[in-house]
């Protein structure tokens, strides 16, 4: 007599999952998804492999798993180090500009460059991937305003007013907490803030991932626009330079700004960082010989997680670090100001279950499952970008 209850419970459960799952599909496939943060022709295209073929196991990113993971918008960041500067930073800059208009170009039936919201939501309507590009880095305008607006002419909407190399016109977050560049005082200077108020004037977004704290606030009270955090976590759950604090993340909020969570490992988890160096101290005379190169950080870890992906696999949180990423920011400021920002391509480590960007989906029904409404979601996965995009397009 007690397998039928047993039996109702289960048959119930399972309707209940079913059930979840369509819906988790239906709120994706409506949703306008938005990325802010891609590193894939940096990385990849750059470097001679083809978003157009199926890269799956290469790269967390190609043209067929942005349709598959139902990304509508995707930013594809321009970057590159601080080994690039005067006389290389903007040529190279430019090539990953040129890149990224030739896959378009190649790939009218799947893709789109676009400039203004107008053009983003013919994308969309059409079921074409709206092609977005953001500048990671202000030192790639190699101090000169006139290349800003060249960037905005060739269709660039935010830019990083810095990467982790501070410019002399702004500190990084990186310098500035370790207070490494020779700089008085830290923040924005009055051609940074020059530089902050030609990007309101044009359309461009500010973004302030990556910049330093006195640069934080310096670009809050100059800018007259909505500003942007294209990849960046929370300090409170895992306190690295990189991620914004709790006053930081409110400033942004007033602002009408938003914070696009990374997904990278180090950001979302405090003991991912001592885990690796931990496995990469085993390995010592690899890490050595990389470091004699003169390798930044990044591309080291990047080695290691290649070279042994087996071990690094259990390095990695789980997705529910994420969506906690996401709740703290909800509960300190509302569900206006979060979204995604993945740096697919730019990290060697994402959550368990996040493997690349055809796995956007599962941010969907995880937030459904933390009891977060359809509409709640729709403005997580890229509705609360999309305001910051009209209110700062002119």
């Amino acid at each position: 007599m007690r397998r039928i209850p047993l039996l109702f419970s289960l048959i119930v459960c399972l309707i209940s999952m079913v059930a979840l799952g369509q819906s988790a599909e239906q709120i994706h496939e409506k949703a306008i998804v938005v990325d802010t943060n891609n590193d894939v022709l940096s990385t990849v295209t750059m470097e001679g492999l083809n978003i157009e073929n199926d890269l799956t196991g290469k790269t967390h990113s190609d043209l067929a798993r942005f349709k598959k993971g139902g990304v509508d918008v995707q930013i594809f960041s321009i970057f590159c180090d601080d080994r690039y500067g005067r006389g290389t930073a903007f040529k190279y800059a430019n090539a990953e500009i040129d890149s990224l208009y030739a896959i378009a170009g190649r790939n009218p039936d799947k893709m789109r460059i676009v400039s203004n919201p107008a053009e983003l939501m013919r994308a969309v309507k059409n079921h074409l991937l709206a092609a977005m590009l953001g500048v990671e880095g202000g030192h790639m305008i190699e101090n000169d305003i006139n290349n800003l607006d060249s960037f905005f002419k060739r269709g660039v909407r935010y830019m990083t007013l810095t990467w982790n190399n501070s410019t002399p016109w702004a500190t990084s977050a990186k310098d500035e907490s370790a207070k490494t560049f020779n700089a008085s005082p830290y923040g924005l200077t009055d051609f940074g803030k020059s530089i902050v108020r030609r990007m309101n004037q044009l359309g461009m977004i500010v973004d302030i991932s990556h910049v330093g704290e006195k640069t934080f606030w310096d670009a809050i009270q100059t800018t007259s626009k909505p500003v942007i955090a294209s990849h960046s976590s929370v300090y409170a759950l895992c306190p690295v330079f990189r991620n914004l604090k709790d006053d930081q993340i409110k400033a942004i909020a007033k602002n009408g700004g938003v914070i696009q969570v990374n997904f990278y490992s180090g950001f979302l988890d405090s003991n991912y960082q001592k885990r690796v160096t931990e496995f990469i101290a085993l390995h010592k005379r690899e890490q050595d010989s990389l470091v004699a190169t003169k390798a930044p950080d990044y591309i080291i870890n990047s080695f290691f997680s290649k070279k042994y992906p087996k071990e690094t696999l259990a390095f990695r949180p789980p997705l529910s670090l994420l969506i906690d990423h996401i709740d703290y920011i909800v509960k300190l400021v509302g569900v206006n100001f979060v979204g995604l920002g993945s740096d697919f391509d730019g990290i060697e480590s994402a959550p368990q279950g996040l493997d690349g960007v055809q796995d956007f989906p599962k941010i969907t029904e995880a937030l459904l499952k933390r009891g977060y409404s359809a509409k709640d979601v729709e403005k997580i996965l890229g509705g609360n970008f999309l305001r910051v995009f009209k209110a700062n397009s002119r």
